[in-house]
């Protein structure tokens, strides 16, 4: 394949895994196999710089949203705090020759410095920032993008663990660490809710997650969260090791984990990430691997960081654990696309915690590479210890009249027939009016980085729908608070919550719109750029393939699926109906006073790592104030915009005699500095 087109390929399957994990909390790979995505997207935009672009998913650091089924008053909306420093994630490795790479990297960089290591177990939580003031606790703020974050002071009160004043320490004082669940706490919940006729969660990261941003904080209060520092930022004590500061944290009152070690040598690390595997059982919370991080706070902050991590640190992630069980019959379920995907329906067995009775087959291609077929005993494994997925198939003992999975023809939830395009191996329903597909399309409209309709989860549109008062996504502009009230276990106050909500999304940017619309390949990114590109959703319907590829970024295939999708006449009626309830058409016209005269209708490139955000924040900031932003230089480029290594595109730049701001011009003109 071309390599501008797998780089157009990985970034499109990236974005919408990050999309399945971070908001539909229904991930269908492992970390493992998500990283090597991310690994060989990473190897191609280097060999390729002319390729680059600020929004693709290298440059972002992982979400902290997690949206938790069965709890309708979650907040997704939260005051915004910047952190005292980046709150990075860390990068993954899943082997002892990877280990012995990076300590290799470390010792290089350090120029054979003597180093050790500060070891801990990888507790599979959620990250927090507690900033404290003259010894009193003022903010508890979530990872958000790594630079900004959400505040959830009130909830962050309610951990127990987490103290509300330490003594001895003026001034700001900040401290790092994991909020988690015990899995007991977790299933005596999950046993209160299956009495209660209630939905279960499906782990405790994500209940946890789910809790700290809970807008009833009755929910927290009894939900036991926990929480283990991992870190300090200023001066502690001596605060010259990260070990020192753990001690100093204990000392103020936190809990710290009792299996935090230091090592020297990468056989000793080897050592005790085996000891804490073997006790992983023993724990009475769920961890993924092991944290390795340069011990000396000097070293480390001296190290660096790339665009998402920290040099100085990495992650031993554990293989999935495997088990034996049946597929009793494969199913095929029908999604938002249109995409039907084959599942294993299991003999119930328990796995890393939890009971699993599905796993997901992905598509054709997969059951035939792995010749697997109902009644037949597999292997099963939980990637990253979430995810359900067959591993392989136990071939002694198949049965004697077992036969190949015959794949539908017609869809199983419409009959309609079934098509597959040639350049793809899914199958998909095409009938617009699929009531699976309609179903799927309602909970993506409805979704966070669409039109943000709080409350609009899977049971309320499954609702809906039985009901008859919802048809398409265009029908909730039409709900009346009266008929909505009558639901089940709805009643006034939530009918009339869920009808501001659906009033509120009708101010969303154009971007959000195009994006919540469902084009295929077209994910917040793309959607973005287009609403930049042709000011109004009119525009973007009448424009021909040549003229949608002209845009920066959109290639054959986006082109024509934008084309297919407003070509069809039930799709023109949807989005007419939407200009009628007042939905937004236009792309507001950005500002052009203060810092924004600088921007306005200038071109720029961005290129190395910057030190304050990522590059696509400050995509964003450019284009808030009227700038554009493209991935390749040329004369018609105003500003260069040059981090730390910044590559090729420099010297083009110089070349042509483009201007060339650093990171602090560019934060000077912008107005954040």
């Amino acid at each position: 394949m071309d390599p501008k087109d797998r780089i157009e390929t990985l970034r499109r399957e990236i974005s919408e895994h990050n999309r399945l994990y971070y908001e539909e909390n229904s991930p269908v790979i492992s970390d493992e196999e998500y990283d090597a995505l991310v690994k060989e997207l990473e190897r191609l935009e280097r060999e390729h710089p002319e390729y680059a672009a600020p929004e693709s998913p290298t440059m972002r650091v992982g979400s902290d949203l997690v949206v938790v089924p069965g709890d309708l008053v979650l907040v997704r909306e939260f005051r915004k705090r910047p952190h005292t420093e980046p709150m990075l994630s860390i990068s993954n490795t899943y082997s002892e020759e990877e280990l012995f790479d990076f300590d290799r990297r470390v010792r290089t960089d350090l120029e054979g410095e003597p180093v050790s290591y500060s070891c801990e177990p990888k507790i599979d939580g959620v990250a927090l920032e507690l900033v404290y003031e003259n010894g009193g606790l003022v903010a508890g703020v979530t990872r958000g993008d790594g630079f900004v974050g959400d505040e959830v002071t009130e909830n962050v009160r309610l951990i127990r663990s987490i103290p509300q004043r330490i003594e001895g320490v003026p001034g700001e004082f900040v401290v790092r660490g994991e909020a988690y669940l015990e899995r007991a706490e977790f299933d005596a919940i999950n046993e209160r809710r299956r009495g209660e006729g209630l939905k279960t969660f499906a782990n405790p990261r994500n209940l946890a997650a789910g809790s700290v941003k809970a807008l009833d904080r009755g929910l927290l209060e009894g939900r036991g969260l926990k929480f283990f520092p991992y870190g300090a930022l200023g001066p502690v004590g001596s605060g010259d090791s990260l070990h020192e500061r753990l001690e100093r944290l204990r000392g103020l009152g936190f809990t710290v984990n009792p299996h935090i070690e230091r090592h020297e040598t990468p056989v000793a690390i080897i050592d005790y990430i085996g000891k804490i595997e073997r006790v992983r059982d023993t724990l009475p919370y769920d961890i993924d691997g092991v944290v390795i991080k340069v011990d000396s706070v000097e070293q480390f902050r001296r190290l660096g960081t790339t665009a998402k991590s920290p040099r100085g640190a990495v992650a031993f992630k554990y293989r999935a654990r495997q088990t034996e069980t049946v597929i009793r019959r494969i199913v095929f379920q029908v999604g938002r696309t249109g995409r039907v995907t084959p599942v294993a329906d299991l003999e119930p067995v328990f796995l890393a915690g939890s009971t699993i009775s599905r796993a997901t087959l992905h598509n054709e291609q997969e059951i035939a590479r792995k010749d697997i077929r109902e009644h037949d005993a597999v292997i099963i494994e939980k990637g990253g210890d979430v995810i359900p997925k067959v591993v392989s198939v136990v071939f002694g003992k198949r049965p004697l009249d077992s036969e190949p999975v015959r794949f539908p023809d017609r869809c199983p939830a419409c009959g309609s027939p079934l098509v597959r395009h040639e350049e793809e191996v899914d199958i998909r329903c095409v009938n617009a009016a699929c009531q699976a597909v309609v179903e799927n399309s309602i909970l993506h409209f409805a979704s966070r980085n669409a039109m943000n309709i709080e409350d609009m989860g899977p049971a309320l549109v499954e609702q809906l729908m039985e009901t008859g008062l919802v048809r398409d996504y265009a029908d909730l502009y039409s709900l009346e608070a009266g008929r909505l009230a009558a639901l089940e276990r709805m009643g006034d106050r939530s009918a009339a919550n869920i009808i501001a909500a659906v009033e509120g999304s009708k101010t969303r940017p154009l971007a959000h719109l195009l994006f919540a619309l469902g084009i295929r390949h077209v994910g917040t990114g793309s959607a973005r750029v287009l609403a930049e590109r042709f000011g109004s959703l009119d525009s973007l319907m009448e424009a021909d393939a040549e003229t949608l590829q002209s845009v920066e970024d959109v290639g054959p295939v986006v082109a024509r699926s934008i084309r297919e999708f407003f070509q069809n006449e039930a799709n023109r009626s949807l989005v007419e109906r939407l200009r009628v309830h007042g939905l937004t058409f236009v792309q507001e016209s950005p500002k052009t006073s203060g810092t924004e005269e600088f921007f306005a209708g200038k071109t720029f490139v961005l290129t190395g790592v910057l030190s304050s955000m990522t590059r696509e924040a400050a995509s964003e900031l450019i284009i808030a104030r009227g700038g554009k932003v493209t991935t390749s230089v040329s004369k018609k480029t105003d500003f260069v915009i040059a981090g730390a290594d910044p590559g090729s595109k420099l010297d083009k730049a110089n070349t042509l005699g483009v201007a060339v701001l650093d990171e602090a011009g560019f934060l000077r003109h912008a107005g954040t500095k």
